[in-house]
């Protein structure tokens, strides 16, 4: 496979095509940035959730379970209440259900590309958004800032970096999850019900029945500790929202942080690595009765910034006017 970087049309919408390394990666900017598709075409894996008749059609009617896409504001804010050391904002309810505001709008925005180009058997893109009067979210959270997504795909995988940086007067809540969308099965003969997930958890939080934390941390189960030992089945049946903080786990005898996903018959693998600004990892699966799974590394809990709690567990933090903050995570087949 030649290493190459370049904007193709698909569905009737632009993206970047990426090849490097015996990987083959989308990026679509017209629905923020999603890693629209990632293939290690070599070994046959679809790691990622990806139409093939409707890719972008699908994308951009469902933009959270497909792909790889990047949530600001993350997860659920409480009545769509966020509050900030400096002010408090309200976001307009979307989950009607339970009467929070849900995931954000960053991930749905049309962005700008910056750069393709290819150097050293590298195939490196970035794209870039502006946030500012010019958005419609702008009249329920009037902080401007610039996000920038970098992904830089070789023999190793996906290399993504995300960037924000505040460029407002006032301080910019800073919270950060990857709604990462595997496929499963991800190998052509596999079978859904052969997956298995594993994650580090050291603790779970304990969610209510409106899908918020109650500030309760438990010990794990015995059912927790199924994510620990990477013998949790991700289909068939319904896992709803088990959130747990972190810390670094292990891969082939080395360090690493983040998640595992094993085809228990081929022992093939997907490795999700994130840095450790991520404290938190979230687990969906959509009632189990689909063809994903979304384990989501999330930068703070549910409803952080509106929680009793210090700032050290819940992982709120904020950037002030002109700071910015740079997330490293790395996908890849083992």
């Amino acid at each position: 496979m030649n290493t190459s970087c370049k904007e193709i049309q698909l569905n009737g919408a632009p993206v970047i095509e990426m090849k490097a390394g015996g990987y083959l990666a989308i990026i679509a900017p017209t629905v923020g940035s999603n890693i629209a598709r990632l293939r290690d075409c070599k070994n046959k894996i679809e790691i990622l959730r990806y139409h093939k008749e409707n890719p972008i059609k699908k994308l951009t009617a469902n933009p959270e379970t497909y792909g790889l896409p990047t949530l600001y504001i993350p997860n659920r804010l409480n009545h769509g209440v966020l509050k900030v050391s400096d002010a408090t904002y309200q976001f307009p309810v979307n989950e009607s259900r339970f009467q929070n505001y849900i995931h954000g709008f960053l991930h749905k925005r049309n962005d700008t590309v910056i750069e393709m180009t290819t150097e050293d058997g590298k195939a490196i893109a970035r794209t870039q958004y502006i946030y500012d009067e010019k958005d419609l979210y702008f009249e329920y959270f009037p902080v401007k800032f610039q996000a920038d997504y970098e992904f830089i795909l070789d023999e190793e995988g996906m290399h993504y970096n995300f960037t924000l940086t505040n460029l407002s007067d006032k301080q910019m809540p800073y919270g950060v999850c990857n709604h990462a969308a595997f496929r499963a099965p991800f190998t052509k003969k596999g079978k859904g019900k052969d997956i298995r997930l594993q994650i580090p958890a050291v603790k779970r939080c304990i969610l209510n029945d409106r899908q918020l934390p109650t500030g309760e941390v438990r010990e794990l189960s015995a059912y927790d500790e199924q994510y620990v030992k990477g013998t949790k089945h991700v289909i068939k049946s319904p896992i709803n929202n088990d959130m747990y903080t972190v810390t670094t786990g292990e891969l082939d005898g080395k360090p690493f942080y983040g998640a595992i996903m094993t085809d228990s018959i081929s022992g093939k693998r997907i490795c999700y690595e994130v840095d450790e600004t991520f404290k938190f990892f979230i687990v969906w699966n959509d009632r189990g009765t689909k063809d994903y799974f979304c384990p989501e590394p999330m930068s703070w809990m549910i409803d952080a910034p509106n929680l009793d709690l210090p700032a050290e567990e819940t992982g709120y933090i904020e950037l002030a006017p002109n700071e910015s903050k740079t997330v490293k995570e790395h996908i890849f087949t083992a």
